[in-house]
């Protein structure tokens, strides 16, 4: 400007010089003048700046939560927990899974030295129990997740049975005396295992049925299985699904669908819609005798045509049973329980398979309210309905290796970590699954319409083939997903721009990640590198290294050389001169000459009196004064000469 303040450049020019500048010196023009001030706050300047800086594609719209371009520039680049503020090494081995508390409070690790650990998380993260599975004949601890009222805590690891075998375990620790409460068997171990109710929780058997056939067996279990009620059960059958082609059932978890309704952040679809199928009739018997009927004598006459036709067709061992099963479930399977949408439903989330042991799809399966009660025949009885398979009411197929689940907060997605298999692949051998790619795809489903959203998220690896993968947990906010990967980092992403934020280092494989779900500023990695590293955003570490105020007219108190001690009604506050302050000619200084006049003579005139009144009679000066300074009470002399400040507080 002028010197009589007429911008020497008109707002138009400013503005396309500041195009050429990046967001850091846009800011620091706007520092020079009022002109350029109001320039670097412009929309449309920060827009440009928003989709260059984040690289976002320009057909995706703002945030429809944000209200400008400045604040959702700003946004994404002080929110994001990228900034490391703590490493925990209390665990000796790798670290596999990490999981919070509803509240935030809590979190709890486990890890292959076989400890699950409970942590406390406030300012900083603290331990405060550890609880050791060797004596329980357990390898390692896996996964862990706390009930709804975080009262009760779950954890899965690997049990060793009897020569050598291994199966899946899960127990129950309560989180008031840290005592074991439960036991339960889980079969195969990375069915994990998860909560349904606060009081009951999902774990899984398997039944081989062949050489690649196979019953999956889900069961709903009583936390508290010390109950002794032959009318109160502990453990009831919830589904039993059939297995093809050495498919297993994996990784369960339940999304609540009463949430489905007001969503965190709605995510438009802009995908075609994913491969989904309904399956009525998918299921074999698991009991050896057959239900009497045509149906069955249908089947079987089926079979023996097969059998009758094996050289003729010339099919491999492993298809021909595959076939069979096949043919005998298809009039042994209970079709989905059908009911008016109910915001009291559940889903079953679960990874399994229908072409090769390795997980390539998601079946669903809806909980309906009567399911998730114990009460129903004792463990026993009703063997009748053993005689059917249930069906599922969705499957979702990937096409590719799935090696990590995780629901959004208000349970309406679902985000899957997925391995891409070559285009066009066909599994001709169950044994022998396709290849799967180094890259890791990041999928978004939508669970109320069973439908593929946004494009897959990538930037994460993983280097593992087929038959040594393993899982990698993902977590999800109200505004970012995060990931561990095979490349030594955890990613963040924003939900809705779909763009890669910020790497987080680690020594070796990142196992699990997973946000505060009181503060999503807050995030925690695990890795193989036996660490689990707290990470905070930018903002978040300004406003907890931030010094504390002091108070006003801290640096006028005087440190005392006698017994006596000072204590103002606020708060104490540290001195910051020495006696030469006595000699002040203010009122103020005679005011605290006063008070060391009397703190110094116990036996003085104006003892048990108000100490602003002893002060004014003894100087002159107004005793409000010093109370203003938050210097009250009354002055009493003792034996152990202290100050007296009333009632409620101690000197």
């Amino acid at each position: 400007m002028d010197e009589g303040g007429t911008p020497l450049l008109p707002d138009c020019l400013v503005y396309q010089i500041f195009l050429s500048l990046g967001p850091a010196d846009v800011l620091a023009a706007g520092l020079v003048c009022r002109q350029w001030q109001a320039v670097s706050r412009d929309e449309l300047l920060w827009r440009e700046q928003f989709y260059r800086y984040y690289q976002v594609a320009r057909e995706v719209p703002r945030h429809p939560a944000a209200t400008s371009w400045y604040e959702e520039f700003q946004r994404l680049y002080d929110t994001v927990p990228c900034v490391e503020v703590q490493t925990l090494r209390e665990h000796t081995d790798q670290v596999l899974h990490l999981s919070f508390s509803h509240s935030g409070y809590r979190l709890a690790s486990c890890s292959k030295d076989c400890t699950v650990k409970i942590w406390s998380n406030h300012l900083t993260i603290s331990l405060l129990h550890s609880a050791d599975m060797r004596p329980y004949n357990w390898s390692y601890t896996q996964f862990s997740q706390f009930n709804q009222d975080d009262s009760l805590l779950l954890a899965s690891g690997v049990f060793l049975g009897p020569h050598n075998s291994s199966s899946g375990e899960i127990v129950v620790i309560s989180l008031d005396k840290y005592e074991l409460l439960s036991r339960v068997r889980n079969k195969p171990y990375d069915v994990f295992g998860c909560w349904l109710t606060e009081t009951s929780l999902i774990s899984g058997n398997l039944h081989r049925m062949g050489d690649i056939t196979s019953c999956s067996v889900l069961w709903l279990n009583n936390a508290f299985q010390n109950v002794e009620s032959e009318n109160v059960n502990v453990v009831k059958r919830l589904f039993k699904i059939q297995n093809l082609n050495a498919s297993t059932i994996r990784t369960v978890m339940v999304a609540d669908c009463g949430r489905f309704d007001s969503p965190d952040l709605l995510l438009d679809i802009s995908a075609p819609p994913g491969c989904v199928f309904d399956l009525g009739s998918d299921g074999i018997e698991e009991d050896e005798e057959a239900a009497a009927g045509p149906a069955a004598g249908r089947v079987e006459e089926g079979v023996r045509r097969l059998l009758d036709t094996r050289a003729q067709l010339q099919l491999a061992e492993h298809r021909l049973e595959t076939k069979a099963a096949e043919l005998l479930a298809r009039s042994r399977t209970k079709p989905p329980e059908r009911s008016a949408a109910c915001t009291q439903n559940k889903l079953l989330i679960f990874t399994t398979g229908c072409l090769t042991y390795s997980p390539h799809q998601i079946g669903i399966k809806r909980i309906l309210p009567h399911q998730m009660t114990m009460a129903g025949p004792v463990l026993g009885e009703g063997r009748g309905s053993d005689a059917f398979f249930d069906a599922l009411d969705h499957v979702i197929d990937v096409h590719g290796h799935i090696i990590g689940m995780g629901l959004s907060p208000d349970n309406r997605y679902l985000y899957v970590n997925s391995r891409a298999w070559p285009r066009g692949s066909v599994v001709a051998d169950p044994m022998q699954p396709p290849p799967i790619a180094e890259e890791i795809d990041l999928l978004v489903f939508d669970l109320k319409t069973m439908r593929k959203v946004k494009r897959a998220l990538r930037a994460h690896r993983a280097y593992t083939p087929n038959d040594e993968c393993f899982f990698i947990f993902l977590d999800v906010s109200r505004d970012f997903v995060a990931s561990g990967a095979e490349d030594r980092h955890g990613y963040i992403w924003d939900r809705h721009y779909n763009i890669c934020l910020a790497k987080l280092r680690h020594q070796d494989v990142v196992n699990s990640v997973a946000f505060s779900p009181r503060e999503q500023e807050l995030l925690l990695t695990a890795s193989d590198d036996a660490t689990i590293k707290a990470w905070r955003s930018p903002r978040a570490v300004r406003v907890h290294q931030a010094p504390c105020p002091r108070p006003f007219f801290s640096w006028l108190l005087v440190p005392m050389r006698t017994p006596w001690r000072l204590f103002p009604m606020a708060k104490l506050l540290p001195g910051s001169r020495g006696d030469g302050e006595a000699r002040s000619s203010n009122a103020l200084g005679r005011g605290l000459a006063g008070l060391r006049e009397l703190m110094a003579d116990p036996h003085h005139a104006h003892a048990r009196t108000p100490l602003a009144t002893a002060v004014t009679l003894s100087t002159g000066v107004p005793g409000s004064l010093l109370a203003n300074l938050g210097y009250t009470g009354r002055w009493e002399p003792r034996s152990s000469p202290t100050l007296s400040l009333g009632p409620g507080l101690s000197a």
